[in-house]
C-alpha cells in the first residue's frame, strides 16, 4: 500500500477529466418484485441475469485496489440475490487501498424484505442502508409500486433496521408530478417524527416505459419551497465534494432531508462514481450510452493485473456531464433496473 500522499495520488484510479474514483455502485440482480412506474414496464417474463457471487467478489478486490472506498450494492432488489451476505461478509474484509478508513459498504433496496435481513447484514459488515419508499400513505405506495401490502412491509424493514444499528437509515423518494408530488410535506413530518434522512430525487430518464418528460419533474427549487412552509429550513454544509445531495435540516434541529437534483441542477463535475451492471458490463456514467464487458475480460482469463489497467483506461473515457433536457439528448439504452440505482 503507497504511504507517501503523492504517489497516492497517481495511482488512485482518475478519470479523464481528473476527478478521483472513488465511488462503485455494483448491481448485483437486475431482478424485482416491485414494478414501480418511473423504473419498469409492469409487464411479467422479463429475462434476468445475475453473474455468481464470486465473480462480484473479485471484481471488488480488483476495484479496491484502484482506490475505491465506497461500495454500494443495488438491483434490481439486492435482498432477493441468493450469497448476498456472503458478499457482504467477504467485501468487509477488504481494505481501500488508499485511505485508513475502513471500506463504507451500503445496501439500497425497497425494503419489502428488510425486517429479516437487517440484523443479519449488520453482522456481516453493512456500513448503511438505503430505503426506496415514495409515499408515507399505503395508497400511493400502492400506485407506485404496482405491489399491494407492501407498505407496512417497508415501514418494518426500517425499524428494523435502526434496531439493527444501520441507522441513520436513509429514505429515497423519487418525485413524478402527478403521482407522489403531493407527499413532500408528509415526508418532512416522517423524516422528524420516525429519525430517518429522507432524500428527495428529481425523477432521470431511465425508465422502461420512456414516460419521461420536463413536465414530470419537481424541481428542488419548489421542494425547498414547500418544505419551507413545514417549518424553515437551514441548509447544512456537505460531508464531502462529490456527495450528490444538498443537505438541510429545519430551523429547531429535528430531522434532515436531502435533495438531488440532477436535472435543474446537475453535480456532474464532482462526480466520483461508476457502475457495474448486474452482467458485468462497467458503465462510466448513469447515463452512458454503451457498456463495456468487464467480465467478458475476466472470463478470457484475464489477471487482477490486467483487469486494472483495462479499468484504467475505460475510466478515461468518462463523461464529462450528462446532457438531460438538451436537444438530441438520449436516454441509455438499459434502464435503471439494469444499471443500478
Amino acid at each position: 500500500m503507497p504511504q507517501d500522499g503523492d504517489l497516492a495520488g497517481e495511482l488512485r484510479l482518475r478519470d479523464g477529466h481528473m476527478r478521483a474514483l472513488t465511488d462503485l455502485r455494483l448491481s448485483v440482480t437486475d431482478r424485482c418484485n416491485y414494478k414501480c412506474v418511473y423504473c419498469r414496464t409492469g409487464n411479467d417474463g422479463a429475462q434476468f441475469s445475475e453473474l455468481p457471487i464470486e465473480d462480484y467478489a473479485r471484481i471488488l478486490r480488483v476495484f479496491v485496489s484502484l482506490g475505491i472506498e465506497k461500495i454500494r450494492l443495488t438491483g434490481g432488489e439486492p435482498l432477493l440475490r441468493n450469497g448476498l451476505l456472503d458478499l457482504v461478509r467477504e467485501t468487509a474484509k477488504l481494505r481501500p487501498a488508499f485511505s485508513s478508513e475502513p471500506l463504507d459498504i451500503a445496501i439500497t433496496t425497497n425494503g419489502h424484505l428488510l425486517a429479516g435481513l437487517a440484523k443479519p447484514l449488520k453482522e456481516a459488515g453493512l456500513s448503511r442502508i438505503t430505503i426506496s419508499m415514495d409515499a408515507v400513505d399505503p395508497e400511493t405506495f400502492t400506485r407506485i409500486t404496482r405491489v399491494p401490502g407492501g407498505f407496512q412491509k417497508v415501514r418494518d424493514g426500517i425499524r428494523a433496521a435502526q434496531d439493527a444499528g444501520l441507522g441513520p437509515v436513509k429514505i429515497n423518494c423519487v418525485l413524478l408530478r402527478g403521482f407522489n408530488d403531493t407527499q413532500i410535506e408528509a415526508f418532512a413530518e416522517f423524516s422528524r417524527r420516525e429519525q430517518v434522512i429522507v432524500r428527495f430525487i428529481e425523477f432521470m430518464p431511465l425508465e422502461e416505459d420512456r414516460t419521461w418528460s420536463p413536465e414530470t419533474v419537481v424541481p428542488m427549487k419548489e421542494i425547498v419551497e414547500r418544505l419551507n412552509r413545514v417549518r424553515p429550513l437551514v441548509a447544512l454544509a456537505p460531508n464531502h465534494v462529490s456527495e450528490t445531495a444538498r443537505r438541510f435540516t429545519f430551523d429547531d434541529g429535528l430531522g434532515e432531508i436531502g435533495i438531488i437534483a440532477p436535472v435543474s441542477e446537475p453535480f456532474c463535475g464532482h462526480c466520483s462514481r461508476v457502475r457495474l451492471t448486474s452482467d458485468g458490463k462497467l458503465r462510466t456514467c448513469l447515463f452512458s450510452q454503451s457498456d463495456h464487458d468487464l467480465i467478458g475480460l475476466m472470463y478470457r482469463g484475464a489477471s487482477d493485473d490486467e483487469m486494472s489497467s483495462w479499468i484504467r483506461q475505460i475510466v478515461q473515457h468518462k463523461e464529462a456531464r450528462h446532457h438531460i433536457g438538451e436537444p438530441g439528448f438520449l436516454k441509455p439504452s438499459r434502464s435503471m433496473v439494469h444499471i443500478g440505482g
